[in-house]
């Protein structure tokens, strides 16, 4: 965090993860995930002067080890009890939004498919009852793919500009996606392409603090590396980082990420 701090970056959102290594097979264990994300968010501000807003929800992933440790009923009902608790963090201010939720990005057995679309459309229930956003996790998707998960976030009463599809890649004209907010990966040339668009976007790293897996997303503090060269470009400018940081949280989350004189985060 304090790297991203030292390249100028000031808030960031922060999604649970599985900080255990193992299929949380409990709510008890979910909940232990999202206090864990939690008080790093508040080490984050502590220590580095970053804000860090909480999204939490039980990862789509999960579905699949749960599933082959304890059948698929199973797994879909500790799965819906720890969307529930997801939403009440939310009510609770504890969390700004829920995520990541949606489906796996590989193909998965029939009896894990069986129980991946109610537990997704479960996850956009939540959003709803909880007037929040809804982070997604799912395969890249184009226009087209965008449209039908609006079509699907609609369907069950949740406005599709509060959908962000996290790990975008594929540049989509807003125009053409229904609605849903596309995250999108900041590779150089996308962030490029997308900044010369009208918006809402978002842009991330899906940085994983992992020595595990060095490399394998991009750093913590590419986002504002990237913000630098986008307001030192002739053909872009300062201007152009209004709609991902400050205009698109304001359409999706209903705030606006504020600092303070001293430009540490509020």
């Amino acid at each position: 965090m304090q790297r991203f701090r030292a390249a100028g970056g000031t808030h960031l959102f922060l999604a649970t993860q599985n900080y255990e290594g193992t299929v949380p097979l409990s709510v008890d264990a979910y909940a232990r995930q999202f206090e864990v994300t939690r008080r790093l968010a508040d080490q984050s501000i502590e220590e580095a002067g970053v804000r860090a807003y909480p999204v939490v929800a039980p990862y789509p992933i999960d579905l699949i080890g749960a599933t082959a440790q304890v059948g698929s009923p199973a797994a879909l009902e500790l799965y819906l009890s720890a969307l529930d608790l997801a939403g009440e963090w939310v009510r609770q201010r504890k969390a700004v939004a829920i995520g990541e939720v949606g489906r796996p990005h590989f193909p998965v057995s029939e009896e894990v498919a069986s129980v991946v679309e109610p537990a997704f459309r479960h996850a956009l229930e939540v959003a709803r009852d909880a007037d929040c956003p809804v982070v997604v996790h799912s395969a890249d998707l184009d226009a087209r793919g965008l449209r039908e998960l609006a079509d699907l976030a609609r369907s069950v009463g949740l406005r599709p500009e509060r959908v962000v599809k996290h790990y975008t890649r594929t540049p989509v004209d807003p125009r053409q996606s229904g609605g849903v907010v596309p995250s999108y990966l900041a590779r150089r040339d996308l962030v490029r392409e997308v900044a010369r668009t009208s918006g809402p976007w978002f842009l991330e790293t899906d940085f994983l603090d992992d020595p595990k897996r060095p490399g394998a997303v991009l750093d913590l503090a590419t986002i504002p590396r990237r913000a630098s060269a986008i307001a030192t470009d002739a053909g872009l400018g300062a201007e152009s980082l209004w709609v991902p940081f400050v205009e698109s949280i304001k359409k999706v989350y209903g705030w606006r990420p504020e600092l303070s004189a001293e430009g540490a985060a509020l």
